[in-house]
């Protein structure tokens, strides 16, 4: 464990080239978003640059960023530090993306062709493959892609740019309940392929608001269980 409480290899490489900025603040946000880095965790500076290699203006840039962006809370005399989402911001958040998946499932219900549905059926294989094993990391990160992909099928450019822009946080929320949701999540992925296979839009956004309410409250509720 290293002394920021970052798993060993939990930090990523910064690959070159391209501003050192920009891959410091790609960095720091993949470490929170993946929870390496926990909410209310405290960034030293320093600490933070010896870990990534590099010298500490561009960790001092990147946490700027990342408090603009309501990652990470500057306080004064204190330091920063990771934010920690109050119950109000995740359910206004999981509510917005409620609405976007919703609207995306019934486009992809309508647009889908067989190939579509195929990568759709691949990644739901490997998401049981990943609870079987009880690979929360890859649960989380298949999960996304499944999203994406029907994103992606639903074909509206606009609402997938409105969908990238509360993906991260969506996966900081699933996160903390991607076990407790586990297999039941990838069942109803199932539902809702066999929904746009068919191209019934109906079922298809029905379903999608059930899932993700589930996940709506499993967050809620991920400290009582």
């Amino acid at each position: 464990m290293l002394s920021t409480g970052l798993p060993q290899g939990a930090v990523p490489k910064l690959e070159r080239p391209g501003p050192l900025r920009d891959r410091v603040y790609e960095a720091l946000l993949e470490l929170i978003t993946t929870r390496a880095l926990q909410p209310g965790q405290h960034l030293v500076e320093s600490e933070l640059a010896g870990h990534l290699g590099v010298s500490r203006q561009p960790v001092r840039e990147a946490l700027q960023r990342l408090n603009t962006e309501g990652w990470v809370d500057l306080r004064p005399a204190q330091g920063a530090f990771v934010h920690e989402p109050t119950e109000e911001e995740a359910d206004q958040l999981l509510t917005v993306r409620t609405l976007l998946e919703a609207e995306a499932a019934r486009l992809a219900a309508s647009n889908a062709d067989s190939a579509g549905i195929e990568v759709l059926e691949a990644i739901l294989a490997e998401g049981l493959e990943a609870v079987d094993a009880d690979d929360v990391d890859a649960a989380v990160a298949l999960n996304a892609r499944f999203h994406a992909k029907i994103m992606d099928l639903a074909g509206n450019a606009v609402l997938a740019e409105l969908a990238a822009q509360v993906d991260r946080r969506v996966r900081w929320y699933y996160t903390p309940v991607a076990r407790q949701r586990g297999e039941q999540s990838w069942v109803e992925h199932r539902e809702m392929i066999a929904a746009i296979a068919a191209h019934d839009e109906q079922l298809a956004t029905r379903l999608m608001r059930e899932h993700t309410e589930h996940t709506r409250r499993s967050y809620h509720a991920r400290s009582d269980s």
